[in-house]
């Protein structure tokens, strides 16, 4: 068995470093963006054999408004609005992440969007409510693999949201670096 010759951190130059970087964000952003895209489509599909339409999305809505309700965190007249926007803008925020446009600002509403659902996850797994996720659709139990899942989607998104500040800052810093500074004027 042949082991890989991995390069010396030391001996990689500041450009391969942020080549990089850059690779493994765009790794994480389009990963996340995905996971936004199919979960938003579990949600949205119709859950019976019937063709897409909008009524067919009410009745997928209407059964996610039932597991989001299963969390008992809302109180009841805010449950439909809140399970009736949340795909949609799942599917905004991972069509976001896969546009590349405001990296930064995506993976921030991304990475607290993230923290919110394992945040109440993770209240309702400790509270012994036996419910599903609603993660990716219905049938899925809240537990310890789903726990462990969306803790390291938060903890990618996390990443991909300090990779891209870090990456903007030092593009930032560059462009700063290279314009001409003006001379004070003497009057």
């Amino acid at each position: 068995m042949a082991l890989v010759d991995y390069p010396d951190p030391k001996n990689m130059t500041d450009a391969s470093r942020q080549t990089t970087a850059k690779i493994l964000l765009t790794i994480g952003r389009i990963a996340l963006a995905v996971i936004f895209i199919v979960a938003a489509y579990a949600k949205l599909k119709p859950q019976a054999p019937v063709p897409w339409s909008m009524g067919s999305m009410r009745v997928s809505l209407s059964m996610f408004a039932m597991q989001v309700d299963s969390y008992q965190l809302l109180p009841p007249a805010i449950v439909s609005p809140a399970a009736h926007f949340l795909p949609p803008f799942e599917l905004f925020v991972g069509l976001w992440l896969l546009s590349g446009i405001a990296v930064r600002y995506a993976a921030l509403v991304t990475t607290l969007l993230l923290t919110v659902f394992f945040a109440v996850m993770v209240r309702s797994y400790f509270l012994g409510l036996e419910i599903n996720c609603g993660c990716f659709g219905p049938g899925e139990r809240l537990g310890p693999i789903t726990l462990l899942r969306d803790g390291s989607l938060l903890a990618l998104a996390v990443a991909v949201t300090v990779g891209a500040s870090l990456i903007n800052r030092r593009r930032n810093a560059a462009i700063n670096s290279s314009s001409p500074t003006e001379a004070p004027s003497v009057s």
